[in-house]
C-alpha cells in the first residue's frame, strides 16, 4: 500500500509549478505531465521542468504548456523548434508567433504555449509577472546575423549541440562544429530559383578559433561554400544553386562592438578640477558682496548727499547699561 501511494505522489510531485490557478475570467481545472519527444534534444537546451494544465470558463476552455529552460538561449533554441510552421509572428511578446487559435511564446526562459484560445495582452502580462526564477539575460546575438532576405518564414533552428546539429543539419559532423569550443549556431533556409538553400551560420568565441575552423568546414563532402566574418563561418553544403548561396553569405557581415567593463574617469573625478573650481566659487561669492556693498554704501551715500535719507538711515540705540 505504501508503495502504491509513493507511486501516486511522486508523479504530481514531479510535475511543475508553471501554471496558476487561474488566468484572466478562466480558471485551471487539470495539471497534466508533458510527453516529451527527443528527449535528449530538450535536455541539450536545459530544459528544467515541464507542466502542462486545462483552463475553462463556462464552455469555453483552452489547453497550456509551459516549459522553463536553463537560460534565454535554450528558450529561444525551443521556440524555433516548437514554433508551428504557419505560425505569424506576434505581438503580445517580444518573441513570440501566433496561429488563428493558439499562441507561442517567450519569457526569458520560459516557453509557453496556448491552444484553444490566445490569451490576452492583460492576462499575459500578469502570468509574465507571477513568474519565478526567470532569467532575464539578452537572447544571443547571433540570430542577428541571419540575413532575411529569402528566409523562408519559420525555418530558423538553433543550434546548441550534437543533438540539435544532428536533428537540423546532419551534414556537418560534431567533431567539425566543435562544441568543446562553445560554438552555437543559427540554421535558416532560403529561396532560390532552383531550390531551397539551407545555411548554417556558426559563432566561435574568437576570430583565431573561428579561422581555424574555417578550413575544416571547406574540406566537408559535397563542395560547400563557406565564409568567415571574425568570429563567424557560414556555411552552405553542397547547394544546388552555388550563385545565389554566394550572393546569401554575401550577406553575412560581422560588426565587432568593443565595450569597457570599468569606470572611466571624467573630470568630476580630477582633485585638481575640484580645488580650482572651488577657487572660482569663492572669486564668484568675493565679487558679488563687494558690488553688493559698493551698491549698498553708494546708495546710502546718494541719499546723504542730497539731505533724503537721513532720518531713514538713522541707527537705533538701545543704550543698555549695567
Amino acid at each position: 500500500m505504501r508503495l502504491f501511494l509513493t507511486a501516486l505522489v511522486l508523479p504530481a510531485l514531479a510535475w511543475g509549478t508553471i501554471w496558476p490557478d487561474a488566468i484572466g475570467a478562466f480558471h485551471r481545472t487539470a495539471t497534466t505531465q508533458v510527453n516529451l519527444q527527443d528527449r535528449a534534444l530538450w535536455d541539450e537546451y536545459g530544459l528544467k521542468e515541464s507542466e502542462g494544465a486545462r483552463y475553462e470558463n463556462g464552455d469555453e476552455n483552452f489547453t497550456v504548456t509551459g516549459y522553463r529552460l536553463q537560460d534565454t538561449t535554450g528558450a529561444l533554441a525551443a521556440f524555433d523548434w516548437q514554433r508551428p510552421a504557419g505560425a505569424k509572428p506576434s505581438k503580445l511578446a517580444p518573441l513570440a508567433a501566433e496561429t488563428p487559435d493558439g499562441l507561442v511564446a517567450v519569457h526569458g526562459n520560459y516557453l509557453l504555449t496556448f491552444s484553444g484560445r490566445k490569451p490576452e495582452p492583460a492576462e499575459l502580462s500578469a502570468l509574465f509577472d507571477g513568474m519565478k526564477q526567470v532569467d532575464t539575460t539578452a537572447l544571443p546575438a547571433l540570430v542577428t546575423y541571419m540575413p532575411t532576405e529569402g528566409l523562408v518564414p519559420n525555418s530558423e533552428r538553433y543550434i546548441t549541440g550534437p543533438n540539435s546539429l544532428q536533428k537540423f543539419d546532419p551534414g556537418v559532423s560534431p567533431s567539425v562544429a566543435a562544441f568543446h569550443y562553445g560554438a552555437e549556431a543559427q540554421l535558416g533556409v532560403f529561396h532560390s530559383p532552383k531550390c531551397d538553400i539551407t545555411m548554417a551560420i556558426f559563432n566561435y568565441p574568437t576570430p583565431q578559433i573561428a579561422m581555424q575552423k574555417e578550413s575544416d568546414f571547406r574540406n566537408l563532402p559535397g563542395g560547400p561554400v563557406v565564409k568567415r566574418a571574425g568570429p563567424l563561418v557560414a556555411v552552405v553544403l553542397a547547394p544546388a544553386d552555388p550563385d545565389t548561396a554566394e550572393r546569401l553569405l554575401a550577406q553575412v557581415k560581422y560588426q565587432a562592438s568593443v565595450t569597457l567593463d570599468q569606470y572611466v574617469p571624467t573630470q568630476r573625478d580630477n582633485i585638481g578640477n575640484l580645488v580650482i573650481n572651488a577657487f572660482v566659487l569663492i572669486g564668484i561669492l568675493l565679487s558679488f558682496a563687494l558690488v553688493s556693498g559698493l551698491a549698498v554704501g553708494g546708495w546710502r551715500a546718494f541719499r546723504r548727499r542730497g539731505n533724503q535719507g537721513e532720518e531713514s538711515d538713522a541707527l537705533v540705540s538701545l543704550n543698555i547699561q549695567r
